[in-house]
């Protein structure tokens, strides 16, 4: 009876056992690939998998979707539109001083405010690029965009003074309007220029006035401006240019932020009387030139002045911004730097980069017309308490660099990054152009029918373009073309008038014309 009932817990045990190894062997040991037959009716690969343990990049799908970097090729241009153009400044002003310079490492842009043309051709022309949105590339086959480097602002005051009855380069005298010329001449005997249409080229013209010329034959292309105020809504937009800062001209701030030190409530300085938009500045003049502890002085560009506007604008807690012959100007990016709250009156400004920067935290805005009431501004400014000032100032802080185009990470790289931005547009637009070219349409002569492509009328605010069309031999009927529709149609003309698209005088967007 002792042996059975000893039997009977060691058979039990034993069963427990193999039980517990049949277990363990069929669901808690490795499966091996092509051993299991559980993995075969799995419906994914396993070596393609990723282990939220594993660290290694390679491994993080993420890294596979980062878009590639935006690639730029600099244009080799003639001499005469980079350093030339600097050479040109500088004997205007000293007869005397030898050129070509030898060492172009001498070679200092002059001037400020429109300096982001000399910032960028320098940041791309620097070995050292590390962290830029964009990369150069030698090849141009390689590249996305094609940067013009032109110093066109510059250009345009080479000749601070043009002798009387002097026209053109007549005497040796620099003319910018042969140069904007000659840089049209030049691309158009590029392939990369006319390959695309020019739509993947950027210009930097951030004066108003520079490359007037010769917009419209640019107007495809990118362009770095600081506002629209001299340009047309065909010319240029927010959807395809770019809105680059004026070069401040002062020192920054380089104190912390607090209302200790800032003794004036608002400070202006700058040219009192201003034409077109600018007028709002003697209204200005007017309602504030006598108002307890606002500082607003008439004063034109100099190093007096600029010493003036410094010590002004580190000492106020305010600093106006109201609109000159344009909308925008570098007083406003003075401000930035200076932590003074800028009071933005320009009822037409744009601003740049405004994915980034919210300007309602930084700035506070006015229209015109209330701007200019007598007491509304200073009424309005005393009321914000000093914690509000606080808040500005921090934001105005930490967005400054934005502002520096000395800044490793700050002005220059912010425009490559906004250029790079554009990018899947230009795309759009080169195959669309491309696409549009194969599409002709037909208008009605009354001596023959002529095809051109329906790029013109898209494109164009009259419908033929020159080279389409020979003006003084043929005669056309009224015609109308409907472009969202993608076909003409003749009509009545409505104008009382007929215009000669030789000259490109057609008034009407997709609209009626005919030729004398």
């Amino acid at each position: 009876m002792v042996r059975k009932s000893f039997l009977k817990p060691t058979l039990a045990t034993i069963l427990i056992f193999l039980a517990l190894y049949a277990f363990f062997n069929t669901f808690l040991s490795p499966i091996h690939p092509n051993s299991s037959k559980l993995e075969s009716n799995l419906l994914f690969d396993s070596t393609k998998s990723f282990s939220l343990l594993n660290t290694d990049s390679s491994s993080d799908p993420r890294s596979s979707n980062s878009p590639p970097p935006v690639k730029v090729y600099l244009y080799d241009l003639p001499r005469k539109f980079t350093y030339g153009v600097i050479e040109s400044y500088l004997k205007a002003r000293d007869p005397l001083k030898s050129i070509p310079v030898e060492d172009v490492s001498s070679l200092k842009y002059p001037g400020n405010q429109h300096s982001a043309e000399w910032w960028l051709f320098s940041d791309l022309i620097n070995e050292d690029r590390y962290g830029s949105p964009v990369v150069r590339v030698l090849d141009p086959e390689e590249a996305d965009f094609f940067y013009v480097p032109f110093f066109s602002s510059l250009s345009l005051v080479v000749n601070p003074i043009r002798p009387a009855g002097v026209s053109g380069n007549a005497g040796g005298v620099y003319s910018d309007e042969e140069m904007q010329e000659s840089l049209i001449e030049w691309l158009e005997g590029q392939i990369y220029w006319k390959r695309n249409n020019g739509w993947d080229h950027v210009f930097i013209c951030q004066d108003p006035n520079a490359l007037y010329k010769v917009i419209d034959r640019v107007k495809n292309g990118i362009l770095l401006v600081s506002d629209f105020g001299r340009l047309r809504g065909d010319q240029a937009s927010l959807v395809k240019d770019v809105i680059l800062p004026y070069s401040h001209r002062i020192n920054p701030f380089k104190g912390e932020i607090g209302v200790e030190g800032r003794n004036s409530l608002l400070f202006f300085m700058g040219n009192r009387y201003r034409k077109e938009g600018g007028k709002v500045r003697d209204l200005l003049f007017q309602v504030l030139e006598n108002q307890e502890d606002v500082i607003i002085k008439h004063g034109t560009q100099s190093r007096e002045s600029r010493r003036m506007a410094t010590q002004g604008m580190h000492s106020s807690k305010f600093c106006l911004h109201p609109a000159g012959d344009t909308p925008s100007a570098c007083r406003l990016f003075d401000a930035i730097v200076s932590l003074c709250i800028p009071v933005i009156v320009s009822d037409q400004i744009e601003l740049p980069f405004e994915d980034v920067v919210d300007y309602r935290k930084i700035a506070i805005f006015v229209d015109s017309d209330t701007a200019v009431k007598p007491g509304y501004l200073t009424k309005m400014l005393r009321k914000i308490s000093n914690e509000k000032i606080l808040e500005y100032q921090q934001e105005l802080k930490e967005v400054k660099r934005y502002f520096e185009y000395d800044d490793p990470n700050g002005t220059v790289n912010e425009i490559w990054r906004q250029v790079s931005m554009k990018l899947p547009l230009v795309k759009l637009m080169i195959n669309r152009d491309k696409r549009l070219q194969h599409s002709l349409v037909t208008c009605y002569k009354a001596e023959y029918i002529q095809s051109i492509p329906l790029e013109h009328m898209i494109l164009s605010i009259c419908i033929l373009a020159a080279e389409d069309l020979d003006a003084n031999k043929h005669q056309m009927k009224p015609c109308i073309t409907l472009p969202l529709l993608h076909q003409p149609e003749c009509a009545p003309c409505y104008s009382t008038h007929c215009c000669n698209i030789a000259e490109d005088n057609c008034g009407f967007l997709g609209g009626f014309f005919t030729v004398q």
